[in-house]
């Protein structure tokens, strides 16, 4: 090797070092503003960690939205101009950073294969059952003929099963099957309270007409006792219900609701079946969504969304109706983590209260004890009768 190659060389690698450098501090620059806002002194989290504990004993088993009344008047929207592009882009660098922890939470509930979610069964841990015995066999179109327009009484559904004669398995009577007996089951409990003397004689009547053009019997269980059990299963859910909410607010300024579409689906989000919702669909089809990012209703039914401004958005994780498995308490920390940087903006509980890292450890512990007693009552969280009762 001469001289000039070797000068060469030299140079080269003080050129390569020179890009390295700048990489990493780019990188460094980056990272430091991926964080969520300072923690507030160990003196702050106290107060937060005992509302938190009290919130997750007990909850009003009444699924209220969140309120978007800000304790100030808002301020003007910032004119999307050629500095304020800017900024928006700047602000959505810092995301880039925190993607590849997000892709093991909300991404991936989006990547697995979905299963087929089964029809909801009578389960005598949560409903009323009564006993329809006919003369004869019926057939499927026989039954459905007859099938009572609405299965609700009053503010609780009910479900009708029936014996299929061939595979002796209970099942929702379909056309060209032939069933003997049928159930009807009357859910005792749900977030508006527990069933009362009036709903359980509405569901008698209702089973009584759909019984006799079938010529079969009705048999009910004694109405004191159904409204006794009721209540005590309502008093069980009222102790044992959570919905947990994360508020963000912009820092400066409002954001166009069309940004929001944007950040919030770049980790999973799509829109929800209410205006004003953005949902993380769970992995089972049909199933209630991990996640459900609330807004103003009336801005998202704006012509243009891109003229259309909100300053507050919240983050809900429904406790009740997600699996544990799916790790949604991960999914809520780590979106609204992500969401607050994209869009800069605080991070609060449902009451305003700053939410720090220790408050999360705090709530995490408390959200475990509550996974387990939903187990001891066998109401895992996202089974088929807690996410009935839960509703």
């Amino acid at each position: 090797m001469n001289s000039l190659q070797v000068w060469l060389a030299i140079v080269g690698g003080l050129v390569l070092a020179a890009v390295v450098g700048h990489g990493a501090w780019q990188t460094r620059r980056a990272g430091g503003k991926a964080r969520l806002p300072k923690p507030a002194d160990a003196t702050d989290v106290a107060p937060e960690a005992s509302d938190a504990t009290a919130a997750l004993a007990g909850v009003s088993p009444v699924y209220r939205e969140p309120s978007f009344e800000p304790d100030h008047a808002p301020t003007e929207p910032i004119p999307l101009d050629d500095e304020n592009r800017g900024r928006v882009a700047a602000a959505a660098a810092p995301v880039e950073a925190i993607e590849q922890r997000l892709a093991d939470v909300p991404a991936a509930l989006n990547l697995l294969a979905r299963r087929t979610s089964l029809a909801p069964r009578i389960d005598g841990l949560i409903d009323a059952i009564a006993r329809i015995v006919p003369e004869q066999p019926l057939s499927g179109e026989a039954i459905l003929a007859h099938w009572p327009p609405s299965r609700r009484a009053g503010g609780k559904p009910f479900l009708i099963e029936a014996c299929n004669r061939q595979t002796r398995e209970w099942e929702v009577p379909v056309a060209g099957q032939t069933y003997g007996e049928l159930h009807a089951g009357l859910q005792m409990a749900n977030r508006l309270g527990a069933v009362n003397e009036i709903e359980y004689s509405e569901f008698v009547q209702i089973i009584q007409r759909f019984a006799e053009p079938l010529s079969a019997e009705a048999e009910f269980p004694d109405m004191l006792d159904v409204v006794a059990r009721a209540r005590a299963l309502d008093r069980v859910a009222v102790h044992h219900d959570a919905q947990l909410a994360m508020r963000l607010t912009a820092r400066q300024g409002q954001w166009p609701v069309s940004w929001i579409h944007q950040h919030a689906g770049r980790h999973g989000f799509v829109v929800g079946p209410v205006p004003g919702t953005l949902v993380l669909p769970g992995r089972e089809e049909g199933a209630p969504p991990v996640l459900a990012l609330v807004f103003d209703a009336q801005a998202a039914l704006a012509d243009d969304l891109d003229d259309s401004w909100v300053s507050e958005l919240s983050l809900v994780f429904d406790v009740p109706q997600t699996p544990q498995i799916e790790q949604p308490f991960n999914a809520w920390c780590a979106s609204g983590q992500a969401l607050a940087i994209a869009l800069d903006a605080d991070v609060n509980d449902d009451e305003g209260r700053p939410l720090n890292a220790e408050a999360f450890s705090l709530i995490r512990e408390d959200l475990e004890g509550l996974y387990a007693k939903l187990v001891e009552f066998e109401l895992a969280a996202g089974s088929p009768a807690a996410r009935r009762l839960f509703s």
